[in-house]
């Protein structure tokens, strides 16, 4: 699989469709042919094969495809607006978030924040987060107290890729690590 091309995938799926022209239905779906005639529109060609292929391959499970294939849409992360239709779910006790150190001091101040996301993401095992943060820098990891929110009344929602998301992450929450 091609990393220039799952990114821009991720760019066109998650964050500017409008970059080649597409538009991404409420539910931030996009039909397989659309999307395949749009990239060779903009010099990106891609098969339907090479599509399932990194599809299948990203590790991260990025994409998703409709049951019969004929859509496509990112499974989180988008910073424009749409209803992935996930339920609330109940997070398991503890979820992790990678950082780094130099947005530990805001992390403190304001909790984990959504930014230009619809949420905050949290991975489900140490590994995950480490590997989330090293693409910043030397990775630190913060251990979220996910049932003493949830019993507080933060909702959580899992995304079809198995990253948990709420909307905002308190810092009462967090635990910090000693640096």
């Amino acid at each position: 699989m091609s990393t220039h091309t799952s990114k821009f995938l991720s760019l066109v799926l998650r964050h500017r469709p409008e970059k080649i022209g597409l538009r991404l239905d409420e539910a931030g779906w996009v039909s397989v042919a659309e999307l395949l005639a749009a990239l060779a529109r903009h010099n990106h060609p891609l098969s339907e094969s090479s599509l399932h292929e990194i599809v299948a391959a990203c590790s991260k499970q990025r994409f998703v495809l409709s049951e019969d294939g004929s859509r496509i849409r990112a499974s989180q992360g988008h910073s424009v607006s749409v209803d992935l239709g996930y339920s609330p779910a109940t997070p398991p006790g503890l979820l992790y978030h990678g950082t780094v150190a130099r947005s530990l001091p805001a992390i403190e101040a304001m909790g984990l924040i959504k930014g230009n996301r619809h949420h905050v993401h949290l991975s489900p095992d140490i590994q995950t987060a480490t590997i989330v943060a090293r693409r910043r820098g030397a990775p630190v990891l913060l251990t979220v107290d996910a049932a003493a929110m949830n019993a507080a009344g933060h909702a959580f929602f899992l995304s079809a890729n198995g990253v948990w998301l709420t909307n905002h992450v308190p810092a009462s929450f967090i635990q910090f690590p000693r640096l």
